[in-house]
This record gives C-alpha cells, structure tokens and sequence, in this order.
C-alpha cells in the first residue's frame, strides 16, 4: 500500500443544489483512498460548524483525516460554485483556515514517509501556506512522487508561485485551457501543440518527468522525456466536472506508483474523470462493483 498525502485546501462548495465537500487536495486524497492508497488530507479547517461538517462527512471515506489542523480563529473555507454550460466558475472566499497552513513536526513527517504528495497552485495564494507547502515538498524522499496540480484560479495566481511549484515537482498536471497561460507566464512559446507545450516544459524544468494535460471530454495527453501516449476519453453523460480532474489526477497517481505505463496511467485517469463527472458533486458514492467494474476496465 503507497502512501500519498494530498496537501492544501479544504472547503465547502456552495453549488445550485447545496453544499457539497471538496477543495482539490481533499478530492484527490480521497480518490487515492479508495484506490486502494493509504492517503491523507493536509489541510486546515476552521473551530465552526462547517468544519465539523466536513469531518463527518469525510467519517465514512477510508481516507486519513488525522492530519488535519483546526483553526480557532479563522472559518473553514467555502467557494461559491455556479455553472454554465456544465462548466463551473468559482467565487473563492478569504481569508479562511487553509490560508493558514502551519509547518508542524507530525506533517513533516508525513510528508518524509510519503510515496506521492500532490499540492496546487491555490493553496500558495497566502505566504504562510505557501511556505508551508513547499518545505513539505521538500522534506519528501529522492523517489517521491511531487505532483503539482496547476489548478489556476484567478486571481490566486503568478508567475512565482507556478515556477517555484515546478523546480519543487517531477509531475506536473494541467488542462489543455491552463496550458497556454502557463507557457506565457514562463515566457515559454504558447502557440504549439499541446505536446510540443509538454516537451517545452520539460526541457525547461529539469526534475520535471512527465506532463499530464486532460482535455475535458475529448481525455488527455501525456508526455515523458522518452514517449507519449493521447487518450481520446470515455463517452460520459456529464452530470457536472467538479472533482474530475482530481480523480483523474489520483488514479494516475496510483498507476504511477505501480510502474504502469502511460497507456494505463491515461486508461486509469480517464476512466474514474469521467466516472466522477457522470455523478454529482467531487465526492460521489463508489460502490464495490463499481469499483471492480471499473478497475477490470483499466487492467483489462
């Protein structure tokens, strides 16, 4: 069993239909549990009734929640979630508990014992936590996974904070809209193909092993120094896309640490994207066939 922690925020999506749980990090600590992964949520929640919500909420996952850090003075954070056209846009509320990520001796030890962590640009809008995160990245082991999940939100964003997150990472995962902004704010060429965007990063950042760029219904690419593989994605009757990405990025995540290749790390994350977005919310319900169903798929 791999141990993956998946560090950052934690929060409340405010969608049409009610509150549901999410915040990247969360979403992919959760996934990776259920993959079969010890995987935990660092993360920060406030001393309030939403923060014991979101414990109870995420009580029945098999995920570690012991991690988590409980602000007396800040709120749990929350997004306001609204959709057009299926696809969401997002009202980021601050400051909140996850601005305020606290470097601890249980955490680095966390991240030290950790085969993969996972850590986005979000996270890093407040100095505090962006400090934080990234001495966890770097107290991690030689062969540890550093994924850093791009995940731009404006305007929690710069050129800093996503050149410093890839000299930290050895994965990086983006889709295909972030892929031009991301190569302008490094002064990097934006009007290639997506592979060509992929090889420009990785000459570009050297610890940097594979690049992974979905593309919504039509699946992803990726791209390592010595092949490539274009997966064309699994015919889905969208529901919504909050947390597809995430289940993507956590099932190649455990592919990865099996040693598949790109063809089955592309398969792997296809396959639970678009499970996800075919259900409500970022954390739908998974149940044993399901689970069995889809992991025959990906092996088959």
């Amino acid at each position: 069993m791999h141990t993956i922690l998946g560090i950052g925020e934690l929060l409340w999506d405010m969608l049409p239909e009610g509150p549901q749980l999410g915040g990247a990090p969360a979403n992919y600590s959760v996934m990776a549990s259920r993959l079969g992964n010890h995987a935990a949520i660092i993360s920060r929640i406030g001393r309030d009734p939403l923060g014991e919500q979101a414990i109870e909420v995420l009580r029945p996952f098999p995920v570690d929640c012991s991690q988590l850090q409980i602000d007396s003075e800040q709120p749990t954070g929350k997004v306001t979630v609204s959709f057009q056209e299926g696809q969401p846009s997002y009202i980021i509320h601050q400051p909140v508990a996850w601005d305020f990520l606290e470097s601890s001796d249980a955490w680095l030890a966390a991240a030290a014992s950790a085969d993969a962590v996972c850590f986005g640009s979000l996270a890093q809008r407040s100095a505090q936590s962006r400090e934080t995160i990234h001495a966890l990245v770097r107290a991690t082991k030689p062969d540890c996974q550093r994924i850093f999940d791009v995940n731009l939100r404006a305007p929690f964003y710069s050129e800093s904070i996503v050149r410093e997150s890839l000299q930290l990472a050895s994965v990086m995962k983006m889709n295909d809209v972030e892929v031009p902004i991301v190569l302008g704010m490094l002064g990097l060429p934006s009007t290639g193909s997506l592979h060509d965007g992929a090889n420009l990063l990785l000459a570009e950042f050297p610890g940097l092993t594979l690049v992974a760029i979905t593309c919504g219904g039509e699946g992803s690419l990726l791209v390592n120094r010595s092949a490539f593989h274009r997966h064309l994605g699994i015919p889905t009757k969208v529901a919504d896309t909050v947390g597809a990405g995430d289940a993507f990025t956590a099932a190649m995540t455990t592919y990865l640490l099996r040693g598949a290749p790109l063809s089955v790390l592309n398969e792997a994350g296809n396959r639970w994207g678009s499970f996800v977005a075919s259900q409500q919310g970022a954390m739908p319900e998974i149940d044993a066939n399901t689970l069995q169903r889809i992991t025959s798929e990906i092996e088959s």
